[in-house]
């Protein structure tokens, strides 16, 4: 098991991205390296107020602690109270011009480690460890084409390691960025996946290689695409209303957003992914057939996009 692999592929996938939207918007991202008192640390690189992007970071963190916090072991109960590591790239975009949907992609390796309080159960126990991650899009105007390249993008990354996983995946994305007390997708989805490591540590990390670098082939299309769309007053208080149900999901149902404030982890960089701009109407509905209406009626239910 290569630890130092994992490390050295998400720092070279962080600055890969982080260089190709920088060309993109024409403005440099600042970097902030960080140090956490219990243990690691990591770089956030941050754009904020950019041409293209109005927002966006790309975060890399390397952490460790001497137990598990209550978010990471409640779906292990038997983890609970282990040693942990975990170290991940995460990063989410907010475009400036609302016809560019935003996006969030995550890939991390997570490893339980026997507590080294208990020396005999440590030398009987063995380290368990699993990747995860993944990739979503949250357009506020839909557009088939967009939603077929990035599903067919994902799908091309996985397919090499079994043609099961893109569906159950896709299905798992569905299930997961849904927003339960409202009934309503975030997005059109994508692909999520957590605790796996079914094809041992070489293939699941050589999987999780194929979404990370598959990330800039499933978005940038997008952005040259919609980049040159002209928009008004009335797009930019749609997309501001939209954003308020991205500040819904990741403050009541991220599992991401749980574990970095449970772990001590830089609230500033864990609440990066926050929008700069959102706001919230009671009770509001778009008019009927409507532009806006028409990302409820046909882009948030779920379906297979290919």
């Amino acid at each position: 098991m290569n630890i130092t692999a994992v490390k050295d592929y998400l720092l070279t996938l962080q600055q890969n991205i982080v260089a190709t939207l920088e060309n993109l918007d024409g403005q440099c991202f600042r970097t902030d390296s960080w140090e956490r008192p219990e243990g690691g640390g990591g770089i956030s690189r941050l754009i904020e107020g950019g041409a293209l992007f109005e927002r966006g970071g790309v975060n890399f963190s390397h952490v460790m602690g001497a137990q598990l916090p209550p978010s990471a072991s409640a779906h292990r109960p038997e983890l609970a109270g282990r040693a942990w590591e975990a170290m991940g790239v995460s990063l989410v975009l907010h475009p400036r011009n609302p016809y560019i949907p935003t996006v969030h992609m995550n890939v991390r390796f997570f490893i339980a480690k026997p507590s080294e309080a208990n020396a005999d159960a440590a030398q009987q126990a063995k380290p368990i460890f699993w990747f995860g991650g993944g990739m979503d899009l949250t357009p506020y105007y839909g557009h088939l084409d967009d939603a077929k390249h990035f599903h067919q993008s994902c799908k091309d990354a996985l397919d090499p390691f079994g043609g099961e996983l893109y569906p159950k995946f896709k299905d798992w994305c569905d299930k997961y960025f849904f927003l339960k007390h409202r009934n309503e997708a975030r997005g059109v989805g994508g692909i999520f996946f957590d605790d796996f490591s079914e094809l041992g540590f070489d293939d699941s990390l050589a999987m999780l290689q194929s979404v990370g670098d598959a990330f800039l082939k499933a978005y940038v299309p997008i952005v040259e695409r919609r980049r040159d769309c002209e928009y008004g007053e009335r797009e930019r208080d749609w997309q501001a209303y939209r954003r308020g149900r991205y500040v819904e999901f990741n403050l009541v149902w991220d599992r991401g957003t749980l574990f970095g404030l449970q772990s001590g982890g830089r609230t500033e960089s864990i609440l990066m992914s926050m929008p700069p701009v959102a706001n919230w109407r009671y009770d509001y509905h778009p008019a009927a057939g409507s532009p806006e209406a028409a990302l409820y009626t046909d882009f948030l239910p779920h379906r297979d996009w290919l």
